[in-house]
């Protein structure tokens, strides 16, 4: 069976950093161009990263292209859309509308999403509102009662990025607490650019249901039997982490060990930036390098940890 014919789901998918080239080329010229980029191809060029801190400066980069709701409608339709070619039947997708907030509203930029999640048809598409950590407890609790007023239109939890090591987890114990009695899902990206003890703070601070990214929990033994002992999902983005410089090869990355471990985990792409058809090349290659034991494993766990299910 063909990779592309098997059912798929995703638990970690950021919208703004799964824009097809082609789509995203389109509001470059629809903004005036860009003088870096000339072409399809220079573009291509322009997201091979050379470390993490660059793939936040082309993060920031390509956001400057998204000014309008009805971005938003494009954007969105194209990745609905390129997930569905992909065979992916259910995505919980990350937005971070806290990062348009100068120009656009966060529950505006909910309702031009949800135009396309109801105009793509072949995929369930569920929201995870991803809070900026650099904005402060302060402002992203007002995006909190912002999102929580258009829950409806298909919002079902709360993420939080940004840089770890300078505003840890911990400064947004009430805005969790606060999303939890609104009956938000709750995940936070830990243990990708900072070591175990932001995994730790996520799950005694923040008290979240999943751990995005977690790689470095790997460098504490007792993290990773309590991840296992309590059974808290991790969203693991393997190829995102090769691609982003966080591990170096594909061999170091510690999915095995957390297998091993016993401990939940997915397989997503994060932030693919990609054209239609990539997704599927990242998990095939990346699947071919693991047995054939550790294959099914993955892809049988994946069904039980999404927000969705559990509902």
């Amino acid at each position: 069976m063909e990779f592309t014919t098997i059912p798929k789901i995703e638990n970690h998918l950021h919208l703004e950093g799964a824009i097809p080239y082609k789509a995203l080329w389109q509001l470059i010229e629809k903004y005036g161009g860009d003088e870096t980029v000339h072409n399809l191809d220079q573009l291509k060029e322009k997201f091979v990263y050379r470390d993490f801190n660059h793939f936040i400066e082309m993060w920031v980069w390509k956001n400057q292209f998204i000014r309008e709701y009805e971005d938003f409608v494009f954007i969105s339709e194209a990745v609905f859309s390129d997930l569905v070619k992909q065979n992916v039947n259910y995505a919980e997708i990350f937005i971070s509308p806290s990062l348009f907030k100068d120009k656009l509203s966060a529950q505006k930029i909910i309702e031009a999403i949800s135009l396309s999640i109801h105009k793509v048809s072949g995929i369930k598409i569920n929201l995870i509102v991803d809070l900026v950590r650099d904005y402060g407890p302060e402002e992203e609790i007002k995006t909190l009662f912002e999102i929580n007023e258009v829950k409806n239109l298909g919002v079902i939890g709360i993420g939080i990025g940004g840089t770890e090591n300078k505003y840890p987890a911990g400064l947004f114990i009430n805005v969790y607490e606060k999303a939890r009695k609104f009956g938000f899902r709750t995940t936070a990206h830990a243990g990708e650019a900072s070591g175990p003890e932001s995994i730790w703070s996520a799950i005694h601070d923040l008290q979240v249901d999943r751990i995005g990214h977690g790689t470095r929990a790997v460098e504490d033994l007792k993290l990773l039997e309590y991840l296992s002992e309590h059974k808290i999902p991790v969203e693991l983005c393997v190829l995102s982490n090769l691609r982003t410089r966080v591990i170096h090869s594909i061999e170091e990355h510690p999915v095995k060990t957390f297998i091993e471990k016993k401990i939940p985990v997915s397989i997503n792409t994060d932030d693919p930036k990609i054209p239609c058809g990539w997704m599927n090349r990242r998990r095939m290659n990346w699947l071919r390098s693991l047995s054939k034991s550790l294959k099914k494993s993955n892809t049988n766990r994946t069904v039980s940890r999404v927000f969705f299910e559990k509902r």
